[in-house]
Order: structure tokens, then C-alpha cells, then sequence
């Protein structure tokens, strides 16, 4: 690089940094070398809090209660006494469930969703809780049947 292009880049350094050609020369090599290396960083570090974000939500609305239903039939009703232990989606589970599902969302638009759309971001993290295998254990309410389409 010549004199003027040197000094161009050189502009707001301290000291003789910026109007000495021999040590503008140098800083300003460090300072390419910084900028190439840290292109690259900043990838790795978007990436990084991209998935903090994801972890906090999906550890947020995660939560589910693994109940162990005890039935005891009292003519038509059943009585239900649950046992409640607690437990919760992390990061890797809630990404595996969304690979299992085929939801092929990347983590930045993860990651704003989060933050931006908590319903939405839970309705994420159930279909996930459902798809993977480890979540199978959740129990769900039955779902009440109209039984009039029955009556023969």
C-alpha cells in the first residue's frame, strides 16, 4: 500500500500512530489482521448468544409435570390421583425435537422469536416436547368425548 492509502486507514489512531509512516505502517497491518480475525469471531460469538436465548426460552416455557395417574373406577367417573414430578426442556432437546418434526427454522430467527413472540415460541417448544423421544413421559388430560355421536 502506498503513503496516502496507509494514512487514510490510519486516521483516528493515537499518537505518532497516525502520522508516522513506519509506525502508521505497522499499526495499521495489526489492525487489518485484527479486523480479518474478528469477522470471523463475530460469527462464532452471534452464534453463541443465539443460543443462549434459545436455552433461556425453551427453559422458560418448558416446563412440563411427569405424573404418574393412579385410576380407581367408581362406577362411570375415575378419580385421579397424581403424583407430580418436575422437569424441563433444555437447548439440545428442543433442537432435536424441531429435527425430528422437520421445522427448519435456523437460530437467529429462534432466537428473535423468543423474544419477541413468547406464545409463539411456546407452541415451538410443546411440538418439540412431543416429538422427542425423552419427553414421552408427559401425560396429558384426556380430552372429554361428546358420547351423543355414540348412542345407538
Amino acid at each position: 500500500m502506498n503513503k496516502k492509502e496507509i494514512f487514510k486507514l490510519a486516521k483516528g489512531f493515537r499518537g505518532r500512530a497516525k502520522n508516522c509512516i513506519r509506525i502508521a505502517r505497522e499499526r495499521v497491518e495489526k489492525a487489518l489482521q485484527y479486523s480479518y480475525r474478528d469477522r470471523r469471531n463475530k460469527k462464532r460469538d452471534m452464534r453463541s448468544l443465539w443460543i443462549q436465548r434459545i436455552n433461556a426460552g425453551t427453559r422458560q416455557h418448558g416446563w412440563f409435570a411427569l405424573a404418574e395417574i393412579l385410576s380407581i373406577d367408581e362406577g362411570k367417573e375415575f378419580n385421579r390421583l397424581c403424583k407430580l414430578r418436575f422437569g424441563h426442556v433444555n437447548y439440545g432437546n428442543f433442537m432435536h425435537g424441531l429435527m425430528k418434526e422437520n421445522i427448519q427454522l435456523n437460530r437467529k430467527v429462534l432466537s428473535e422469536i423468543s423474544m419477541h413472540e413468547p406464545y409463539s415460541f411456546k407452541a415451538l417448544v410443546d411440538i418439540s416436547r412431543n416429538a422427542f423421544p425423552g419427553n414421552k413421559n408427559v401425560v396429558h388430560p384426556p380430552r372429554k368425548v361428546d358420547m351423543s355421536a355414540f348412542n345407538v
